[in-house]
């Protein structure tokens, strides 16, 4: 029982951690894109205001897919090799 706990515990700290980078790569990758947006556009408005609603738009649609993805994906793997070990 003590394993599983400490799997857990390991599993969701990695996975955090592995959440928070792709987040923080994604944010950066679509704030380029923008940015170059904004140039090729011709200028409109202020560079912060258009990036910021940019970012925005899509923020909470990635978010929740990309927690899908590194939170559910592994776990749903892992619950499933355990039970077909120990059940099956």
């Amino acid at each position: 029982m003590i394993a599983l706990g400490r799997l857990l515990i390991i599993g969701l700290v990695v996975l955090s951690v592995v959440y928070l980078i792709t987040l923080l790569r994604l944010r950066a990758q679509k704030r380029a894109e923008l940015e170059d947006e904004w140039r090729d556009v011709g200028q409109p408005g202020d560079l912060d205001t258009f990036v910021d609603a940019g970012l925005e738009k899509h923020q909470k649609l990635r978010r929740w897919s990309l927690f899908a993805l590194v939170y559910g994906l592994p776990i749903c793997i892992v619950a499933i090799i355990i039970y077909l070990t120990n059940f099956h």
